[in-house]
């Protein structure tokens, strides 16, 4: 039987990512496998997308992603389908059993390099005016387990947009996320489109997420621009109990299409 759900990824095209290769102050950034590219992380995209299909076992899926091959693919497909090649895009690319991907394209706006690739994660000092600060609310609902389809970003996206609706993140214009939490045990497991960092003991740290070899499933997604942070030491793991939320307390969350964010925990008086 054909499965019925596609894997996807969500990520940003930006020409003035291409400064990233050559330039001194990126070094930290890694890219793409030391190849530039106007992709924003595709080689961790890639890396998702593969794991995903190996875990559904989906050969001609494993067969179009591996390898510099379907690196390849991977950006030809996605530029085959911009709507401009001179500005920024958030760019949704998804992958069905048969190993066909199709990318789909829509204008953004420019950000910051260094809001892509930062060396630290600190809070803005006073002038917040130089970026948006998001609302980050805690989801209302409570009905959430982590499965394979909260560990790997898929179209069953029920539970994430069920969230949304209820925090009344109607637009992507609206500067709120929702934070999705486990019902087993009261602790974060990510945001609704995000991956969500908290300022705890001295460091950030980001909600645990178990390997794919461990069925005890815990946490939500091993997001991309989460990997990042964890390899280059920004944040570490750890288990945040949705009770040690305070309101007004400062954190940071992070996608594939935005990079990293300035946020405020907002709790439900």
């Amino acid at each position: 039987m054909v499965s019925d759900f596609q894997i996807f990824t969500s990520l940003r095209y930006d020409p003035s990512l291409l400064q990233v290769h050559s330039n001194p102050a990126f070094t930290h950034a890694n890219w793409n496998y030391n190849h530039a590219s106007p992709f924003y992380m595709l080689d961790y995209h890639r890396d998702r997308m593969l794991r995903a299909a190996l875990h559904w076992k989906w050969e001609s899926a494993i067969e179009s992603l591996s390898g510099e091959a379907g690196l390849q693919l991977l950006a030809e497909s996605i530029t085959a389908n911009l709507p401009r090649k001179d500005e920024p895009a958030r760019v949704r690319v998804d992958v069905s059993e048969d190993g066909k991907l199709i990318a789909v394209a829509s204008t953004i706006l420019s950000v910051p390099l260094a809001r892509l690739f930062p060396t630290i994660l600190d809070p803005p000092a006073l002038d917040l005016s130089s970026g948006t600060v998001f609302e980050v609310v805690v989801d209302a609902t409570d009905n959430v387990n982590p499965s394979e389809f909260t560990h790997y970003k898929t179209s069953k996206r029920q539970v994430y947009d069920q969230a949304r609706k209820q925090a009344g993140i109607t637009s992507p214009a609206i500067a709120r996320e929702v934070l999705i939490v486990d019902s087993r045990d009261g602790s974060v497991m990510e945001g609704s489109i995000s991956t969500p960092y908290f300022f705890r003991e001295g460091r950030w740290v980001t909600p645990l997420v178990n390997k794919e070899t461990n069925k005890d499933w815990h946490g939500g997604q091993d997001g991309t621009t989460r990997r990042w942070a964890l390899e280059r030491g920004l944040a570490l793991e750890e288990v945040v109990p949705v009770e040690t939320l305070v309101n007004g307390e400062d954190c940071w969350i992070s996608n594939g299409v935005r990079g990293f964010i300035f946020g405020k925990v907002k709790l439900s008086p």
